[in-house]
């Protein structure tokens, strides 16, 4: 459905983004990650045709952003991350306008406009003024006309931004419920957006892609057990010593403000604690707690942003 290739885009010396290239499946739910200032909504831009590229091509469709821009625009729905809504208007005849603009046919407008203020759950707000209405409600007229002429391709810019959390559910739930019907890519940095929505993750940083699998894959790197969490009611003076001494335990380190608390670094390939056990119960340590520390998904991101091997 959209295949980007190599598509750079530089302001004066300054690349933005870097020789970016992707595909997302048809039906499929990207996450498009990354810090604040990482290149995701210039790609986005370059992707709706709002910002032409330095260098690269994207096909939608297998129509070309810059050479058929017309096919594009008629395949895409897009939410940047500031709703473009005309808030002295109502619900319904924005959508109608919007409607109009996208070029649905005045016997098929009714039944589009339905639809989409069903799907966003704006039925009981059509008829009220836009500009009254609340942030996370103006969020579904934006999910809506976007929507409304059955894209190919939906593109969401940071959807849940400044959103309570039971609106963040709620358009959660909604993004989640295109899935199949629509393709989309899900702009954002905030990983639980992405852990609830998505099929995959692409991760750019600094206008590169540094990582880009399915949240399973990426998830499981942080899986493998890298520390083991060990606190013991009696530990003697050379606790931690003997500790770091056990086959597999690349090192140990007690925990500021906990006596008996240490957390051991555990060699790639090992899994000590059984030994550990044992140890403790020869010395007379008194085992209360032992137990793994892996990585969460946040963990693993945030290794990936700062150049780390995951």
């Amino acid at each position: 459905m959209l295949d980007v290739s190599a598509v750079t885009k530089t302001y004066g010396t300054r690349t933005v983004v870097d020789k970016v290239s992707f595909s997302v499946n048809k039906g499929e739910i990207l996450g498009f990650l990354g810090p604040n200032g990482a290149g995701k909504t210039t790609t986005m831009r370059i992707i709706t045709g709002y910002v032409a590229p330095t260098a690269g091509t994207a096909k939608v469709a297998g129509f070309d952003v810059q050479e058929q821009p017309l096919e594009v625009k008629r395949r895409i729905g897009y939410l940047p991350e500031h709703p473009p809504l005309y808030r002295e208007m109502l619900v319904r005849p924005y959508l109608e306008f919007v409607a109009r603009i996208r070029g649905v046919a005045r016997r098929q407008m009714r039944a589009r406009v339905d639809r989409a203020i069903e799907r966003c759950s704006l039925g009981d707000v059509a008829g009220r003024l836009i500009g009254n209405l609340s942030k996370g409600y103006q969020q579904r007229v934006g999910l809506a006309q976007a929507i409304l002429h059955e894209p190919d391709l939906l593109i969401l810019d940071e959807p849940t931004v400044g959103l309570d959390p039971s609106q963040i559910r709620e358009i959660r739930a909604l993004i989640t419920s295109f899935a199949g019907e629509h393709t989309v890519i899900l702009s954002t940095h905030i990983l639980p957006e992405v852990t609830v929505t998505c099929h995959r993750a692409l991760i750019i940083n600094e206008g590169r892609i540094v990582a880009e699998d399915t949240l399973e894959r990426l998830a499981a790197r942080g899986g493998r057990t890298r520390q083991v969490a060990v606190r013991l009611a009696r530990p003697g003076d050379g606790a931690a010593a003997a500790l770091g001494a056990v086959p597999g335990v690349a090192a140990v380190h007690p925990q500021d403000g906990a006596v008996g608390d240490f957390m051991a670094d555990v060699a790639e390939g090992h899994d000590p604690r059984e030994a550990i056990a044992s140890l403790a119960v020869a010395r007379g340590w008194g085992l209360l707690e032992m137990r793994p520390v892996t990585r969460s998904f946040e963990d693993v991101y945030m290794e990936i942003i700062r150049g780390g091997a995951a």
